[in-house]
């Protein structure tokens, strides 16, 4: 009973954010005042080359792609540099992630587009180099600060290496690691807008589009829509975390 008491609680903040991202975006050509009064010289109001949900829907591709291989990635490499045979690479791995973050995303696009042509993939390619540093340092993080004795409990019951990391130290390490994923998450989805200008339509096309033409509507339009979508992910994974503590 108590869990079913709190279970509304723990969704609202979620529920709101997901309910403003909607209505934000059914909302926007009705706000033409608020627009007129933003970019008062601009021809047209509101960004009309593509519907809100139809770049909503593109936004949320794009860093669903890049969070999937980023996760493998930076989950898969904690997993081997924090083995026996693995430990040797851990600090060369910590720098490659490190790496891929101080490197400018803007940067890599320049680079990735001459070998990939335009379109979603150097996006994806960018944004997963970006966000492997969280989810890489709390992997090893999370498993190396597993208790020793839950992993000898399991040797001494005669798991093998593969099921102690299975059924002991991810389990008892998913809530760091999960920490790491949310920061990657989040941050993509506000660098995923860099994706217009290399051809990859999302919601920087708004933002895009005001910068070149001088409307300060689109440009808000556009940061409006990816800010209330990075709150609604942030809370969803909040409440993940949440359960996740309490399981």
């Amino acid at each position: 009973m108590p869990r079913l008491e709190a279970l509304p609680s723990r969704w609202l903040m979620p529920a709101a954010w997901l309910g403003l991202l909607l209505l934000a975006g059914w909302a926007m050509p009705l706000a033409e005042p608020l627009w007129q009064w933003l970019a008062p010289d601009a021809r047209q109001l509101v960004y009309q080359r593509a519907a809100f949900f139809t770049l909503l829907g593109r936004h949320a591709l794009t860093v669903g792609l890049a969070a999937a291989i980023t996760v493998s990635l930076g989950i898969g490499a904690g997993i081997a540099v924090t083995r026996k045979a693995g430990r040797d690479f851990l600090p060369l791995v910590a720098q490659l992630a490190s790496l891929g973050q101080t490197f400018p995303p803007v940067a890599v696009l320049a680079l990735a587009v001459p070998a990939l042509g335009f379109g979603l993939l150097p996006i994806v390619v960018a944004l997963s180099l970006y966000g492997l540093l969280p989810v890489v340092r709390n992997t090893i993080a999370g498993l190396r600060g597993v208790d020793g004795a839950a992993t000898t409990a399991a040797r001494g019951m005669g798991m093998t290496a593969g099921q102690r990391l299975r059924q002991v130290e991810l389990p008892l390490a998913a809530p760091v690691i999960l920490a790491g994923v949310r920061t990657s998450v989040t941050i993509n989805i506000a660098t995923a807008a860099l994706g217009a200008t290399v051809g990859a339509s999302n919601l920087g096309d708004p933002i895009i589009a005001g910068i070149v033409n001088g409307n300060t509507a689109y440009v808000v339009q556009g940061a409006v829509m990816i800010a209330l979508l990075a709150l609604a992910v942030d809370s969803l994974f909040s409440v993940w975390q949440q359960r996740m503590r309490r399981s």
